[in-house]
């Protein structure tokens, strides 16, 4: 059956108030990840106002997935996170949390509001049957954090089983292009993203006396020196891969020798044998420690997959953004946790210009976007739902 794409721009752009209304109202009331309770009930009374979906709650903790079927087809997923973070707001305007100490600034108010704009016009073509097939409309909580068992949202509602689907979209605001613009990369785009913490323990003692001591700030200089060296020499030129040191600790006196160092960073990479190798070479780098006359621990928490975009779903979201300005490029050595879908279906992420003449960045407290992309976003999203559907899936 050929969907009938009636008019998709017109009917998003006549969405704009309530596109507004919405994100504004989520930016108000923002939630943690894994506390998203408000946020689920507002999601989830307005999808049950357009008396379409069949919903389930709580999916994988605060999660909803709403699903319309019209005839037989394919099954698509379409995905918005919906969580906070903890960052306290500078950017004054009149829609500023509400919440002391969290606010979206990373742009999953948006998100939210554009899935909802999606939902609308959705219901609207399943009443007027205009599509056959499935879709799955999935808000997704706690993507910025995970939990005690390192889970994060996207991997407790894939294991709810609930989430059977041929193929899954996914869009993210982008503050470094203007509305009316789009950022697209097959295969690897966003990074792998692995933590560790290594602990250097030496025996401390008076500062006047190093010579009794074995210490243990002295055998830090020699780890750090080694763990930024590898970022130019243990990868190759041609790959991504880093390791940054985000938190040093020693000591609480300036005439005490401590005995403990900790030393606390990330690893980021694209490819999984650049990341093996990464993780393989600190511990490498760690056994200098012992070799000074100290001992270490070294704990490595592997956390989200690199995002892996489906060259034949960017396909068919290019088509969908046509007379857009688009790029092609990777998203950066930000992580997403979007990558475990994309690790189980066939799947893509598209960033959405949103930036304003000030550049608002990511995980900043004065972050804030050009709400014009707001339908930008219901409309390449919609579009490429409804080809994936007329096309049978992904092929």
């Amino acid at each position: 059956m050929k969907t009938e794409k009636l008019d998709i721009v017109l009917r998003a752009n006549q969405l704009m108030d309530r596109l507004v209304g919405w994100r504004r109202d989520f930016h108000r009331f923002p939630e943690l990840s894994f506390q998203e309770k408000r946020t689920s009930e507002k999601v989830g009374e307005i999808l049950e106002s357009f008396h379409t979906y069949e919903i389930e709650k709580n999916v994988g903790g605060y999660g909803i997935v709403a699903t319309v079927t019209h005839g037989e087809g394919p099954v698509v997923g379409i995905r918005a996170d919906m969580d906070a973070l903890p960052i306290t707001e500078t950017t004054g305007v009149p829609w500023a949390s509400h919440n002391p100490g969290v606010m979206h600034a990373c742009g999953h108010d948006a998100h939210m509001a554009i899935l909802l704009g999606v939902a609308q016009l959705l219901a609207e073509d399943a009443k007027a049957g205009r599509f056959q097939g499935t879709i799955k409309l999935i808000f997704q909580p706690a993507e910025e954090s995970c939990d005690a068992a390192g889970e994060t949202g996207a991997i407790k509602m894939l294991e709810s089983g609930r989430l059977h689907t041929d193929a899954v979209l996914s869009l993210h605001m982008c503050p470094w292009r203007k509305s009316g613009e789009i950022q697209w990369n097959d295969g690897p785009s966003m990074a792998n993203n692995d933590e560790f913490h290594l602990k250097i323990q030496g025996s401390g003692g008076h500062a006047g006396y190093p010579q009794h001591v074995k210490d243990p700030i002295w055998m830090a200089t020699y780890v750090l020196q080694a763990l930024y060296s590898l970022n130019g020499r243990k990868v190759n030129p041609l790959d991504v891969g880093t390791i940054s040191v985000g938190q040093v600790h020693a000591g609480e006196a300036n005439n005490v020798i401590p005995s403990i160092v900790d030393i606390k960073g990330t690893i980021r990479s694209y490819k999984d044998d650049v990341r093996d190798g990464l993780c393989k070479e600190i511990h490498q780098v760690a056994n200098v420690v012992t070799a000074l006359g100290g001992e270490y621990s070294l704990r490595i928490h592997r956390g989200e997959p690199s995002l892996i975009n489906d060259p034949r779903i960017n396909r068919i979201i290019k088509e969908a953004a046509s007379g857009l300005n688009m790029y092609e490029e990777p998203f950066g050595m930000g992580s997403e946790d979007f990558s475990h879908f994309t690790r189980k279906i066939p799947g893509a992420m598209f960033f959405l210009g949103c930036g304003l003449e000030k550049e608002r960045s990511l995980h900043q407290s004065d972050f804030d976007i050009d709400e014009r992309s707001l339908p930008i976003g219901v409309r390449v999203l919609l579009e490429s739902a409804y080809s994936l559907l007329e096309r049978g899936g992904v092929h």
